[in-house]
């Protein structure tokens, strides 16, 4: 399979910052990194223009990363193959304070007829029933639950 290749051809200010970037060196290593390979993907008139194993082997990593490198600048511009991209997924809390401690409440109270001890699942969907969230996954209960020191296997908790 031939992958597209993606062409670096930097602008005399784009070099100048990189080499600056790397000569003072107060950057993170994966920052020193995608300027070392884009300086050696130079293919411009200033450039080397070395192919992506050469570069790997250069700077001591994989080709798919002076790929990913390559394709980012040419898509995006130079922060984006220098910088990584911040994380957008923000994972929120399911459970605040005080349904969280309904829930131990309900894992510590005796459980349904018939039961000998509750279960995850049965948890989660009382918990829906009393209306404390308007739905929540056995999973998330269990996340919930191992955080707390309350066990609910042991006789005492504490």
């Amino acid at each position: 399979m031939l992958l597209p290749k993606y062409v670096v051809r930097l602008t005399d200010e784009e070099r100048a910052e990189l080499e600056d970037l790397i000569r003072t060196g107060k950057r993170a290593a994966s920052v020193l990194i995608h300027a070392r390979i884009l300086l050696k993907a130079d293919a411009g008139a200033n450039g080397p223009g070395w192919d992506d194993d050469r570069i790997a082997e250069a700077v001591e990593c994989g080709a798919s990363t002076v790929y990913r490198v390559r394709q980012a600048f040419i898509d995006e511009g130079l922060a984006a193959a220098l910088y990584r991209k911040k994380p957008t997924g923000r994972c929120y809390r399911k459970l605040d304070g005080a349904q969280e401690a309904q829930l131990i409440t309900l894992a510590c109270s005796t459980p349904p007829a018939g039961r000998t001890g509750w279960t995850l699942r049965l948890l989660a969907d009382r918990l829906v029933e009393l209306e404390v969230v308007d739905a929540i996954s056995p999973e998330c209960v269990r996340m919930t639950l191992k955080k707390t020191n309350s066990s609910r296997g042991s006789r005492s908790n504490g």
